[in-house]
């Protein structure tokens, strides 16, 4: 604290630009998109604040374009980590005592940069280098990381507000100090958001971090590093390596100061992660938390009141925004026997209208999914619904890698509730959907619980409110975000805390003070003013 109790400005979300055409910020942003993709850029690691080229370079292309190269990367071998990690630890003591309106001016700072004057660098970057179209790349890169940013510096001042009561004759309080030692964080290529938010938000609390982007993220995780360096960060605070994800993880991991792990990304990578923390638990200096948000395999559940056009466009948004490559994606959907015709015939009629190619043409709804190996995954799951007895593709079912990796949007039934892809997660453009019986809608909400392992986001469409909250109560365990008659994606920071549970992951709420309580270890200080001199109590006589 310094010199007052001092109110941050109050956090209100970032409005969502339209980008419609004749605006200026479609214009700027189209500008921004052409200057990116016709230069070359070199991403170099970014350690104690300064560029390091090793050489050892990775090429940068676009999903949609695969043979055009916009870049490259340079990748860390071991000697680099560690030094990461001995810079951040060197930086730790100023910045865990530096007041926290001090670092909180540095993220509001970086907040307002995104805000203004990177605004479409960030979502130029992010349509260019993980094939977002520009609303998705708004709603992202733009809107969604100023709001983590602006957000969490409020909830920052509510978690130090909160302090215990004091007794006549004394004085308590809580100290909120950073962990002891460092913060790892491992961030996914889908969301420019999420690679901005986990090493900021440890950040924030006055921890220092050892940042691995994914791979295919890099380009815009530069645009990060450029705004967090305009708006302050010191050298040594977040420090970013890219290359081989299992020597970075076991260098860091294997270091006594590893006090927590910021990670969003594949279920079974962060299973290996917690197990490897806890064969190596003997040498740490604390426990360290552990917070997750992995896969998903996500629900529709349509009841035989619903509105068929509302659950129709659900799918389409839910299942097919941003290639389906979102860990909230609607994924299976159960659909009543009595709408399941009408429902279906809208989502064909939207596949058929459906228009997919480069960002970079805005009438485009559906662009690339990120890489060659999610391609020939998705392929293999087409092809093989293609000749299951159980299973019919009734949309799409085409792809094409020739250019850019392509996946039309795919609608799978099957009569099989238990089918692969109802109970695999496919990251991709790739819904499935199996349809029951009207009168056996408790048996199905049954089956929405027991069918996967993941507990990340679902959804009931109903008009009955009785029979919304059955479906409240009885799939309360299976998504840790629940949506009433909308689509499964599009959580909020403020307003829709993000989290899921079982396999989905720790549930620890990005976009909320439960986040950022993870990484903080407080320090209850109580100091007594008459201090007792005398051992005897008064009922000793």
């Amino acid at each position: 604290m310094g010199k007052g109790f001092f109110e941050v400005p109050v956090a209100v979300n970032e409005p969502v630009k339209t980008y419609a055409p004749g605006t200026p910020e479609r214009e700027a942003v189209l500008k921004q998109y052409k200057e990116f993709y016709n230069q070359k850029v070199d991403v170099p690691l970014y350690i104690n604040g300064k560029e390091i080229q090793t050489g050892n370079t990775r090429p940068l292309s676009p999903p949609h374009d695969h043979q055009h190269q916009v870049g490259q990367y340079h990748l860390a071998d071991k000697s680099h980590v560690e030094e990461a990690i001995s810079t951040a630890l060197e930086a730790r003591e100023k910045w865990a005592n530096l007041e926290w309106e001090q670092r909180a001016a540095i993220f509001l700072k970086a907040a307002d940069l995104i805000a203004g004057p990177y605004r479409q660098k960030m979502n130029a970057a992010t349509m260019m280098a993980q094939s977002k179209t520009i609303y998705q790349a708004e709603i992202d890169s733009a809107c969604e990381l100023i709001d983590f940013l602006r957000f969490n510096v409020q909830y920052m001042s509510e978690i130090y507000a909160d302090q215990p009561d004091s007794d006549r004759g004394m004085w308590n309080r809580v100290e909120y100090r950073p962990l002891e030692g460092f913060v790892y964080a491992i961030t996914p290529f889908n969301f420019t958001a999420i690679a901005g938010n986990l090493p900021t938000s440890a950040a924030l609390m006055g921890n220092v971090v050892v940042w691995k982007p994914s791979d295919h993220q890099i380009y815009s995780a530069k645009v990060i590093i450029d705004v967090l360096k305009e708006a302050g960060v010191p050298d040594g605070v977040i420090n970013v390596v890219y290359g081989d994800p299992e020597m970075i993880t076991n260098t860091v991991l294997d270091s006594p100061d590893f006090a927590g792990i910021h990670f969003t990304g594949s279920t079974n990578v962060f299973k290996g992660i917690w197990t490897k923390i806890g064969e190596r638990i003997d040498r740490y200096k604390t426990y360290p938390r552990i917070v997750g948000e992995t896969g998903g395999k996500d629900f529709i559940i349509a009841h035989p009141d619903s509105n068929s056009k509302q659950v129709a466009t659900a799918i389409t948004r839910g299942a097919f925004e941003l290639q389906g490559q979102k860990c909230s994606a609607a994924s299976r959907i159960y659909l009543p026997k009595s709408k399941a015709d009408e429902i279906l015939n809208f989502v064909k009629e939207d596949v058929k209208s459906i228009k997919m190619g480069s960002p970079e043409n805005m009438e485009n709804f559906v662009t690339a999914v990120i890489h060659e190996g999610a391609f020939d995954k998705l392929a293999g799951y087409i092809d093989r619904a293609k000749e299951d007895k159980e299973a019919e593709i009734i949309a799409g079912g085409n792809y094409d890698k020739s250019k850019g990796y392509f996946i039309e949007p795919t609608v799978i039934l099957t009569t099989d509730p238990k089918y692969v892809t109802m109970t695999t997660e496919l990251f991709g453009p790739v819904v499935t959907v199996y349809v029951y019986d009207d009168n056996k809608w408790e048996e199905t909400l049954e089956l929405v619980d027991g069918t996967s392992e993941y507990a990340l986001t679902g959804a009931v469409f109903a008009n009955d409110r009785y029979v919304i909250a059955q479906a409240t109560k009885a799939l309360q365990n299976c998504a840790g975000n629940f949506y009433i008659n909308d689509k499964p994606t599009g959580a909020v920071v403020g307003q829709q805390p993000f989290g899921g549970a079982r396999a989905s992951g720790t549930n620890d709420k990005a976009g909320s003070a439960q986040n950022l309580l993870r990484w903080v270890s407080p320090r209850l200080i109580k100091e007594t003013f008459v201090t007792p001199t005398d051992y005897r109590y008064p009922f000793m006589g």
